[in-house]
């Protein structure tokens, strides 16, 4: 029996082997990477470099994890499909036959033709091998250049700042993360960056990384013409997805990544694509083509595993949902909350400057049914918006009973009163008072068990 191949041992591929044998005890499952030899949890490549942890310590599984699940590991790089006879090509030239076969290549940093973009010290932050090469660049590094203002930049900042290292932060946009989050949030993202003596640069670009005379980079000019002396530049313009390899091959439809059905299955048979690297041929409404967040690419493997194993289960996610941190700002988003409201739609924003926290709350204007929500600075659980946002709760529900979402009500300094008395003050036709209806923590409760 041929096994089943995956390609990429990330979040979404590891998932994919693991669902796939707790459906298959016996079905052999073969594991792809030229990366590492186990996988590891990549949005934690920050602290191996703060300090915080070791390698070692970010791979989940126990080595001898994939023996007893009987997971078969092969360190090596693909580099082409051979579709008509159902095999694979290594880049030493030999060929594995495949039963199935899962695309799980992930992404790859944006390169936008700058000159000097492959230089030595100019990279994203991605791969084991973007973090050796940092660690190495950091050795003699006295200053870098991050170029583009998503969360990856905001990462790799805080991770050069920790050894040291000055830092400055070219952002095209006029906001930071202008493009998803509305101004206030961005202001206030802004405000916390310039107070850990990073240099940000609103509306300035890269024009050309230099090279100096070890090969590597020695500074930046920007599209001002002004120079800036640095050993690292970070590259973090954004993801596409890691294609490129796949260029030629026959009969795989592709467009930003691989094109997928709402089963994940790509145009050739029995060839299957999740995660980073994986777009929909017909988003589902208020979902992305392209979702390249470390927990659906999980939640895609889920899916995959039932439809490979014979149950036909077409991608049902729920609302779209999204953590990170600007620094030490926790950001959660629910819902959809564009940088203005839509059409038919309100906004109600509270913030607290000093303690740099804000609750922004999008609702329908006819209604009044909640929309989105933006927290920065406080945890919400995610169980309890994503209830409120399914069963489209009014908004003045929603503001009397916020305690309920509420996720360190112990520890930290609670901000509901100070909620409800803006939202007072500004819509006095709708007053609200805060209320915590019978029943609904033991409803969390059975979500959160279910989800457990």
């Amino acid at each position: 029996m041929h096994p089943i191949i995956i390609i990429g041992n990330g979040i979404s591929g590891v998932t994919a082997a693991r669902q796939i044998r707790k459906r298959q005890p016996k079905t052999p499952i073969l594991l792809i990477s030229g990366e590492t030899d186990y996988h590891f949890s990549r949005t934690a490549l920050m602290y191996v470099f703060m300090g915080h942890m070791n390698f070692k310590d970010i791979q989940p599984y126990e080595d001898h994890f994939w023996s007893d699940n009987k997971i078969d590991l092969l360190r090596a790089w693909v580099t082409k499909i051979d579709s008509p006879n159902n095999q694979i090509i290594l880049q030493n030239d030999d060929k594995i036959e495949y039963s199935h076969l899962i695309l799980a290549v992930g992404s790859t940093p944006n390169k936008f033709g700058w000159p000097g973009q492959d230089l030595i010290g100019a990279q994203g932050l991605y791969t084991k091998q973007d973090l050796d090469q940092m660690e190495e660049r950091a050795k003699i590094a006295k200053h870098a250049v991050i170029v583009g203002g998503g969360l990856i930049g905001i990462e790799m900042a805080e991770m050069l700042v920790s050894r040291g290292i000055g830092v400055t932060f070219l952002v095209r946009e006029k906001k930071f993360w202008g493009g998803v989050i509305p101004q206030e949030e961005a202001e206030m993202v802004e405000r916390h960056i310039y107070e850990h003596h990073i240099d940000l640069r609103m509306g300035d670009e890269l024009d050309a990384i230099h090279q100096g005379p070890d090969g590597g980079v020695a500074k930046i000019t920007t599209k001002s013409g002004e120079e800036i002396p640095c050993e690292i530049v970070g590259l973090t313009a954004g993801v596409r997805p890691n294609i490129g390899w796949l260029k030629g091959t026959e009969a795989l439809d592709m467009e930003r990544g691989i094109m997928i059905d709402h089963h994940f299955r790509t145009s050739l048979p029995n060839v299957w694509s999740i995660g980073d690297c994986a777009q929909f041929r017909d988003p589902l409404p208020g979902r992305r083509p392209l979702e390249q967040v470390w927990y659906t690419g999980k939640m895609q493997a889920t899916y995959l595993a039932e439809n490979l194993c014979g149950t036909e289960k077409p991608y049902a996610p729920g609302i779209w949902w999204n953590s990170a941190k600007f620094l030490d700002i926790e950001y959660q988003t629910y819902g959809i909350v564009m940088p203005t409201p839509q059409e038919g739609e309100e906004t109600f924003y509270w913030e607290n400057q000093e303690l740099k926290c804000s609750v922004r709350i999008n609702f329908r204007s006819d209604t009044r049914a909640v929309t989105g929500v933006n927290v920065f600075g406080i945890r919400h659980r995610h169980q309890v918006w994503e209830q409120w946002i399914t069963d489209e709760k009014p908004v003045e529900e929603v503001i009397s009973e916020l305690a309920a979402a509420n996720f360190d009500p112990e520890f930290f300094k609670k901000h509901e009163a100070a909620v409800i008395e803006l939202w007072n003050k500004e819509h006095p036709q709708s007053q609200v008072q805060a209320t915590v209806k019978k029943g609904l923590f033991s409803k969390i409760l059975t979500k959160i068990n279910a989800f457990d």
